[in-house]
């Protein structure tokens, strides 16, 4: 994205309420050789849910709905790009500023934290071992597989620091990136309908502007956005010195991004919806896609495209359960210190050590086995869906707020075009909210 702050490039000075972060380091030259955090977030940000639902669009509406693919993309960029200002330009934590808004932010981060980590640990694992399951039917049932994906995670991040995670990611992306666009080209595109679906059109059908909005909001990623810039300053990235070399990260980041759902788009709208093909959504359509590649294209296709699913899914487990569980040690270090914290002690990787870390690791991976055996509860599973849906908004809204004070460097806060996309995508996120609100069986519930 362009400069969305409208400063000329110059280092920021204390300003307002609070200091910059080492403000007087000098700039670094944008260089692809540092890219690394919206590596992370990229593939922790697109998960087999989001490949699914691309593939659904694709295969109900063809390319119509191309346009509102890249348009998320454009939207999370604008989150990411904040929420990694933010850090850059004050030196201090995401939760740090939200702490400065309230005590209602903290409330909400705790209950949001605890629910959704519950439930989320047991949809990863899950979603790890469907396709593990896939290639060797015959070893053990889901159940086993998805408990040792959990398993693999927990030690993978508690003994390894951020530059070992982010090589690993690193990796793993490079997967899901030669599998997707091979299948891509493999299905042979129709450039032609490929560039019409660039023009702004809405499916001719019922609940299209809900479906569409739907499409745009869950393009990559929700409360990994947030830990993006966390990544950053894990990354070594404290102070404005590194704004250009984080937004050219920001930017690579979602091109990815765009290229996994463009590409899933096409195989829907080629493989799929020419044949009226319907498939079930959530990580089980992934599994008849590659029973539908392996009748089309032969067995080695279907097995390679089931090795990409596992990458997608596993890069969002291991991605959660690194960057959710620095932004809980920050909170707790908030709490436990009465201090502010700092964007140089995530930096110094202290915090990848800490027991609050590392209880949050557990949080995520033992408890929600036993969702695994005994399946989801349906009031836990309604709350989940209602913070979950909330939680974008806040992200949007409070960014805007921080952004635009005095809690923010002057040479840094947000120009015209940061404020129009952040509070598009507020009002985007207040809308799905709203729907998934709605749409919940609350006469059951009580």
């Amino acid at each position: 994205m362009a400069d969305t702050t409208g400063n000329t490039g110059k280092t920021a000075g204390n300003s307002g309420e609070v200091a910059s972060g080492e403000g007087n380091s000098s700039p670094r030259k944008s260089s692809w050789k540092y890219i690394g955090p919206g590596i992370v977030v990229a593939a922790t940000g697109v998960g087999a849910g989001d490949l699914v639902a691309t593939l659904i669009a694709g295969s109900n509406f063809g390319y119509t709905l191309l346009w509102a693919a890249i348009l998320g993309c454009l939207v999370k960029i604008s989150l990411a790009e904040a929420a990694g200002r933010w850090h850059l330009s004050t030196g201090r934590t995401l939760f740090e500023g939200w702490a400065s808004l309230g005590r209602w932010t903290t409330w909400f981060f705790a209950v949001y934290l605890v629910i959704w980590g519950f439930v989320y640990g047991a949809a990863a694992m899950s979603s790890s071992g469907l396709p593990l399951q896939a290639l060797f039917p015959d070893v053990m049932g889901l159940k086993w597989w998805a408990i040792l994906t959990g398993l693999v995670g927990l030690v993978f991040v508690w003994f390894n620091k951020y530059a070992v995670f982010e090589k690993v990611m690193t990796v793993l992306v490079g997967v899901m990136f030669v599998v997707t666009v091979y299948l891509a080209i493999r299905v042979t595109p129709n450039l032609g309908d490929a560039f019409a679906g660039l023009l702004p059109v809405l499916p001719d059908e019922k609940d299209s502007i809900l479906n569409t909005l739907g499409l745009i909001g869950g393009v990559g990623g929700t409360i990994t956005l947030a830990a993006y810039g966390y990544w950053v300053n894990a990354k070594g990235w404290t102070n404005t010195g590194w704004m250009k070399v984080m937004r050219l990260d920001n930017r690579v980041a979602y091109a990815t991004t765009g290229i996994f759902v463009i590409a899933m788009l096409i195989v829907g709208a080629e493989l799929l919806h020419a044949s009226n093909v319907a498939i079930a959504s959530g990580d089980k359509g992934l599994i008849q896609l590659g029973d539908i590649l392996e009748d089309e294209y032969g067995t080695a296709t279907s097995k390679f495209f089931l090795i990409g699913f596992f990458a997608t899914s596993f890069t969002s487990l291991i991605g959660v359960w690194h960057g959710v569980s620095l932004m809980f040690a920050d909170f707790v270090e908030r709490y436990r210190a009465r201090r502010e914290v700092t964007g140089d002690e995530v930096a110094s990787g202290a915090r990848e050590k800490s027991w609050p870390f590392r209880a949050y690791l557990l949080w995520l991976t033992f408890p929600p086995m036993v969702l695994l055996f005994e399946g989801q509860p349906f009031r836990l599973i309604i709350l989940y869906g209602v913070l979950g849906a909330a939680f974008l908004p806040f992200l949007a809204l409070t960014l805007v707020w921080l952004l635009n004070s005095s809690r923010t460097p002057r040479e840094w806060r947000n120009g015209p075009l940061s404020n129009v996309m952040l509070v598009l995508a507020g009002l985007l996120f207040i809308v799905l909210c709203v729907k998934q609100v709605w749409d919940q069986p609350w006469s059951e519930f009580f």
